[in-house]
């Protein structure tokens, strides 16, 4: 049986998303059905998955926080990692986090490949019996 799998990718830092999207997708196989949703920011990616946790077998969320001159990233970071791990162990459904806190511009350059470690551990999750 075909896989479905849902990669919510938050577009806030467009050219961070795309390698991260890139990267992520290289990993699946051919035979899974792989449906892309675009959302503004990581804070709205456990909200999609949500919407769509009956409809797919895993997901992969894609995003990247930048570390300013407030707290924001910290709530920012805390809240979505929570979120996705609460809806992952409730659903008893793989979510990889492929969402990357940097802090600088140079860092999340760096990481743009991360993508491909998140669509992994899904992978992995959904081959075990």
């Amino acid at each position: 049986m075909k896989k479905k799998i849902l990669i919510i990718c938050a577009n806030y830092y467009k050219n961070i998303s795309n390698g991260l999207l890139t990267s992520a997708k290289s990993q699946l196989p051919k035979n899974c059905l792989i449906r892309i949703i675009s959302v503004p920011g990581v804070f709205e990616i456990p909200v999609a998955i949500s919407r769509n946790l009956k409809k797919f077998d895993a997901f992969i969320a894609l995003g990247c926080v930048i570390k300013g001159q407030t707290p924001h990233f910290d709530f920012i970071s805390q809240a979505s990692t929570n979120a996705i791990m609460d809806l992952s162990v409730k659903s008893k459904k793989p979510i990889g986090n492929g969402i990357i806190t940097c802090l600088n511009m140079k860092q999340a350059l760096a990481r743009k490949k991360k993508g491909s470690e998140a669509a992994k551990a899904i992978l992995s999750i959904l081959s075990q019996k």
